[in-house]
């Protein structure tokens, strides 16, 4: 008799990863702390329960890679995407669902499995090896005892304050007829060159309007379960820092010194810089450019800064509460903890974003630890698809010391050997990973 799976977490994650497990055969015990214990943002105690938006985004497969996870999770048997579908509405190119006839309908799907059994209550603490394998999916909204627990044992301090986020850009958007690769000095850091970051110079009348842009810009306001969470001053967002001092930005994340525009042999009046954001060379990070302002403002304000005028970005920055491990220091590519083998986590608490992302780390956790629980070997995921893109930022892709949480996107994916035209880029990474997910897809076994 395969010893039951314990899930904490009844979320998205939680869900698809009980039902993949279930699907194998494999019992599962599965904890939701609702309504034992609400959170300030559920109002009900339906499992997969969306607490914010509706939409699941894009639902294009071929030009858009959260449209691609869709397909890829629709090929791979998931639960929540068979729901989404089932209570899709209309939203143009985007996949919105019922939010509550999903939630209702996952709810009994995971209700009616004979192998699931839900248990309501709060776990305060990470199961011993006794209790067998264990999948933490309990989301940004991670209960305080058991968030504690976490912190014991990863040795990570990544909770009690807003996760500040920087907005990340695609590399091959960068205008380098105008930005160029230094770092101050010319230092080389850790495994660096001297040429680390890429800059992008402002003069004294663009850097001006550049700060009166931002602090005329619209920001978003706190959420009332955010509002108690203090700023955390080492990670402030850029409108704050402006907000104390028009020169303060100068003096902080766009300082200018040690720095040469190669065009002019001078030093810039300030500097925007970025530095790489992942293993493969495609994603660059905005040092210091962590903000509240409004998605479509941070595109119309950060596209006035040289180089940047026709960026394409990852990932729009954010400021909100959060609860996540540096998943590319502490998980193995099986989403195990190393220093706690026997405990997996899945779905926002990995650092991935967005209801998909969740749901699809959801399914890899619940899908390698029904292979432990049997004993099966298992193929590799192909790194080429939406699922192993994702799977390979959150466990060693990303670069630990500035990871931070992100949706899934074509730069994560490793580049196209061979060459193709820019606009067919996304199409080709597309077509390449659903080839690779059929050639891999175990759902028949």
């Amino acid at each position: 008799m395969v010893q039951p799976v314990q899930v904490i977490g009844g979320g998205l994650a939680g869900s698809e990863a009980a039902f993949q497990l279930a699907r194998r055969g494999v019992p599962v015990l599965l904890h939701e702390m609702r309504p034992v214990q609400g959170t300030a943002a559920h109002k009900t105690d339906r499992l997969a329960e969306l607490v914010c938006s509706n939409s699941f985004r894009s639902d294009d497969p071929m030009g858009n890679a959260v449209g691609l996870l869709h397909e890829e999770m629709r090929r791979l048997g998931s639960l929540v995407m068979c729901e989404a579908d089932r209570h899709k509405l209309p939203a143009g190119g985007a996949l919105a669902v019922d939010r509550e006839g999903f939630a209702a309908a996952v709810t009994a799907r995971i209700e009616a499995e004979p192998l699931i059994r839900i248990q309501r209550d709060e776990v305060t603490s990470l199961p011993g090896p006794e209790a067998g394998l264990v999948i933490v999916a309990t989301g940004p909204l991670t209960s305080n005892a058991l968030a504690e627990d976490i912190r014991k044992h990863t040795g990570e301090d990544q909770l009690a304050f807003f996760d500040a986020i920087a907005p990340i850009v695609h590399k091959d958007s960068i205008d380098f007829d105008v930005a160029w690769f230094q770092s101050r000095y010319d230092k080389p850091g850790p495994g660096g060159t001297g040429a680390d970051y890429v800059n992008c110079p402002l003069s004294e009348e663009q850097y001006d309007a550049f700060i009166d842009a931002l602090l005329a810009a619209e920001k978003v306001d706190f959420r009332d379960w955010e509002t108690s969470t203090p700023y955390f001053e080492g990670c402030l967002p850029i409108e704050v820092m402006a907000e104390r001092g028009r020169r303060t930005l100068s003096f902080g994340p766009m300082k200018p010194v040690g720095l040469t525009d190669p065009r002019t042999g001078r030093r810039p009046a300030a500097v925007v810089q970025l530095r790489q954001d992942n293993a493969l060379g495609t994603l660059f990070n905005m040092v210091g450019f962590q903000t509240k302002l409004r998605h479509g403002e941070q595109t119309r304000v950060f596209r006035t800064i040289p180089g940047l005028e026709r960026a394409e970005f990852a990932r729009l920055g954010g400021l909100h509460r959060n609860t996540f491990i540096n998943g590319p220091k502490l998980l193995d590519p099986q989403l195990r903890l190393t220093t706690v083998p026997h405990v997996r986590f899945a779905g926002q608490i990995t650092g991935c974003e967005g209801y998909v992302e969740s749901a699809a780390i959801g399914w890899l956790a619940g899908f390698f630890a029904a292979a432990e629980a049997r004993g099966a070997s298992l193929e590799p995921l192909p790194s080429v698809t939406a699922h192993g893109a994702l799977l390979g930022h959150v466990t060693g892709g990303a670069i630990a010391e500035t990871y931070q949480p992100m949706n899934v996107n074509f730069g994560l994916f490793p580049p196209l050997e061979d060459k193709v035209r820019k606009d067919g880029r996304k199409a080709a990474m597309a077509q390449r990973a659903l080839d690779a997910l059929d050639r891999w897809n175990p759902t028949a076994r």
